[in-house]
């Protein structure tokens, strides 16, 4: 009988235990099922148009393999289907409204095991709920992970990415506080449920010369706790950027939610990387891939994925999405390998020995990716144009 010890805010079971669950799997045989991959995530069709006043925008796709089924959102959030044979199930409108929501609102992401992830033009993020919270009454982790990720969104899009502030430059870090608090509500009573979340985001904005001249990528990187992002340029196969893990100690990151003393106010960290240039891959990443894989290998991967799609389309007039899609399938493939080896060599199991723990192998958790490239709008003639 395994034993699970959880850190006080709900947090993951003990290095010792993700031994005898990788022992387990190897007995009793891996998954065989495919990522889920797209290359958008659902946005209401009457959404109001609130685009970024930025001249930049992201091409992106996403990947993940979660290692158990996504735990269904219960009710209000998600109406399950008619029991009956005789209503009407085929038309639009109540196809729509069986889809989860908060408020009245489509939920904006999408569920990947307990984890979240987002894809927009101007902002991605991967939220890595904490699957621990699965033992409680009253757990539910990907409520958590999914709700922060829809509210942050919300937040940015109705402050137009920045454009309606003073500056004109976007918070990153406000839009997750509202998100936080929005959330709290949203699942509080009558509807309480529990949970924590790490999260990560990448808000696409720019700069200009003083002078008036060309303009610039800028991204804004706001994380709390260990999913990461991470910047790469493919011409040199070097990580320009990523973002630093934030522990309270081994396998137990920072994170929000239910009991946690984690707050964006406190702990989030904001970085706003000016190097940026057109064509880098920005990656947003759950640590099912950070704890599978080294930095050098993702940098790597996501290089040689998105050469292989190049090299395999060649010609045609396939969007570029298509690609960051395969790039972010590529990754997912590589970490789950090393996830389900028990004797493979990986970066948890180097801090897990660093800790004192025999642990060998790699660590089996949900794998979450989003792979996004900076281009510049054709005809963008400023901030009118998308208003």
């Amino acid at each position: 009988m395994l034993t699970l010890r959880v850190c006080p805010a709900g947090r993951r079971p003990t290095a010792t235990t993700f031994l005898a669950l990788q022992q387990l799997r190897c007995r009793h045989g891996g998954r065989s099922r495919d990522p889920q991959v797209g290359l958008s995530t659902p946005v209401p069709e009457d959404a109001p148009k609130r685009s970024s006043p930025s001249p930049f925008y992201f091409e992106a796709g996403y990947a993940g393999w979660a290692k158990r089924p996504s735990r269904p959102f219960p009710p209000p959030f998600f109406s399950p289907p008619s029991g009956s044979f005789s209503d009407p199930l085929s038309t639009h409108n109540r196809a729509s409204d069986r889809r989860p929501q908060v408020n009245g609102q489509l939920i904006r992401g999408v569920t990947n095991g307990d984890d979240a992830l987002l894809v927009s033009d101007n902002m991605i993020g991967t939220n890595d709920g904490v699957g621990a919270w699965a033992q409680r009454e009253r757990g539910h982790a990907p409520l958590w992970s999914r709700f922060i990720l829809h509210f942050w969104a919300l937040a940015a899009e109705k402050d137009a990415y920045g454009r309606d502030t003073e500056a004109g430059l976007p918070d990153p870090v406000r839009y997750l506080s509202q998100a936080y608090e929005q959330t709290k509500e949203a699942l509080s009573e009558p509807n309480e449920w529990l949970g924590t979340t790490t999260v990560s985001a990448a808000l696409l904005h720019y700069t200009q010369d003083p002078d008036g001249g060309a303009q610039k990528p800028r991204v804004y990187v706001t994380q709390l706790g260990d999913s990461k992002v991470m910047v790469v340029r493919p011409k040199d196969k070097d990580v320009i950027f990523e973002t630093e893990e934030q522990w309270h100690y081994f396998d137990c990151p920072r994170q929000l939610g239910t009991n946690s003393p984690d707050t964006p106010e406190k702990n989030a960290v904001l970085d706003i990387i000016e190097v940026v240039e057109e064509e880098d891959i920005v990656l947003a990443l759950t640590d099912g891939v950070t704890d599978n894989l080294w930095q050098e290998e993702i940098a790597e991967f996501a290089v040689e994925a998105l050469e292989k799609w190049r090299g395999e389309v060649g010609e045609q007039k396939e969007s570029l999405a298509e690609g960051m899609r395969f790039v972010a399938q590529e990754l997912v493939l590589a970490a789950r390998k090393v996830a389900e080896d028990p004797f493979a060599a990986s970066p948890f199991m180097e801090r897990a020995v660093d800790e004192g723990l025999a642990v060998e192998g790699g660590k089996l958790d949900d794998i979450s990716v989003v792979a996004a490239v900076c281009r510049r709008r054709k005809g963008w003639e400023g901030d009118e144009r998308w208003s």
